[in-house]
């Protein structure tokens, strides 16, 4: 699609949304169903898409996916009514004779633009949260998985005419294309070097943006926690998706006098869980493209391999790996990973550990395996993240009952459930007031009588 189609689409949407259709709380609602009974339809194609995207298996694609888009549609459903209704506020005596309002409205027409590794959750959900909200949407998936790209296209042409909801699918001409249109809010979920690009398009025409990002996601194992549990946890989080997961554990940060009986560990539990051929492992993914296979074998090259290592040019696998002894000095504590590498560090103290987090770059999400309360509290209250668990990983993200989002670098905004509905809405706060009494003191000429009636109505 070229810019001129795009513009022409663009302001399909725009004109359609002045039409004030989707106002209707009930337009919304049977635009909700329309979208879940569509994603079944497509449900094992889906399947197929995504193992030829990433290597899922129906299992994690089920779980990681599909089964966390329907839990929003399911969650939406339910509270969209709530969400929808005026919210009265207290009246202050100095306004008396009104009612006070906050009303919520939608942003207008939005743009989503949605990256590879979770390529339909990570669209799904955006979009379910604005159509819920009232909101004309365009969607942008990630070239770089084409397979799901195409299915979700077909489920959104099948489902919604393009003046409301509309797929554009193709690469960076096409984001460069969608980036320079005025859109009412951007929500991006991507890399930070993007994220930059589409913050700087977005302050031309002052557009509202949410950034879902990344970072380095710290997983911080003191002496207290339960070694096994902990393992058995952090290899289901890390290697999830073949590591690429954003909220993916980035590196472990050990206490130095359990870092050996943690290592051991998780081993244990890599073989366990993928077995002690991984690479031959159906129900293991793939890295997405040769690009950034080559990328992660060359961190491989540059960092101490205490465990695994092995890759499979001819599969774009690798599996699981612990770089271990590491400092934040290896090549690899640099930048976020975005792979199956778990470099691993050690600490002395807890106090070392917060002023180290801090004085990083902030991670979209912290995790902690703990049994000392203090240290929980102290972690949890002191370190800047987006959010986290607090002996797990990755869960915090898979509710629809709390925000979820990145904080400075790693992003701005959050959604999931009534956070979703609430970023890609106006909150519009309205004062009602009656006719038939007026106080007089506002009005001038200011009197002494209407100074010390205004001192106290306002007190």
């Amino acid at each position: 699609m070229n810019e001129l189609d795009i513009y022409h689409l663009v302001t399909a949407q725009k004109t359609y949304f002045q039409t004030h259709e989707t106002l209707s709380l009930q337009f919304r609602i049977q635009a909700l169903y329309r979208l879940q009974s569509s994603i079944h339809s497509y449900e094992d194609e889906l399947y197929r898409s995504l193992y030829k995207d990433l290597g899922k298996s129906p299992s994690e694609s089920y779980m990681c996916e599909i089964g966390l888009v329907y839990s929003e549609l399911q969650y939406m459903l339910k509270h969209i009514k709530k969400f929808s209704k005026k919210k009265k506020v207290y009246t202050p005596f100095a306004q008396m004779i009104s009612k006070s309002y906050i009303q919520p409205s939608p942003k207008g027409n939005v743009l989503i633009m949605s990256p590879w590794n979770y390529p339909f959750l990570l669209t799904m959900t955006p979009l379910i949260d604005a159509i819920a909200a009232g909101n004309t949407v365009l969607i942008k998936p990630s070239a770089y998985a084409p397979n799901t790209a195409t299915v979700i296209e077909r489920i959104i042409d099948e489902t919604f005419p393009p003046n409301y909801i509309h797929v554009i699918t193709g690469g960076r001409k096409e984001n460069q294309a969608l980036l320079d249109q005025k859109f009412n809010h951007i929500f991006f979920t991507g890399s930070q070097s993007v994220g930059k690009e589409v913050l700087k398009k977005a302050s031309v025409h002052l557009t509202s943006v949410t950034l879902e990002l990344g970072g380095k996601s710290p997983c911080i194992v003191d002496s207290s926690a339960n070694i096994k549990v902990a393992a058995k946890r952090i290899v289901f989080g890390k290697f999830l998706n073949c590591g690429q997961t954003c909220v993916a554990p980035d590196y472990i940060y050990c206490d130095k006098t359990i870092v050996s009986k943690l290592i051991a560990a998780i081993k244990y539990e890599i073989e366990k869980q993928f077995t002690k051929n991984p690479l031959q492992n159906a129900s293991y993914g793939k890295i997405i493209n040769k690009k950034h296979y080559d990328r992660l074998c060359s961190i491989l090259k540059n960092n101490p391999i205490s465990y695994g290592g092995n890759t499979d040019d001819s599969s774009l696998k690798i599996e699981p790996t612990l770089l271990y002894p590491c400092t934040w000095k290896n090549t690899i504590m640099q930048d976020e990973i975005f792979g199956p590498l778990l470099p691993i560090l050690t600490f002395t103290s807890i106090e070392e550990v917060i002023e180290n987090i801090n004085s990083h770059p902030t991670p979209l999400a912290l995790y902690l395996f703990s049994s000392n309360k203090a240290n929980i509290n102290c972690i949890t209250s002191t370190c800047s993240f987006g959010g986290g668990c607090i002996n797990d990983t990755i869960i915090h993200l898979a509710t629809s009952h709390m925000g979820f989002g990145g904080f400075q670098e790693s992003g701005m905004g959050s959604y999931h459930g009534k956070s979703g509905f609430d970023t890609f809405s106006h909150y519009k706060s309205i004062v009602n007031k009656k006719t038939w009494f007026d106080l007089p003191m506002r009005y001038q000429p200011y009197t002494k009588l209407n100074d010390f009636l205004i001192k106290f109505f306002l007190r």
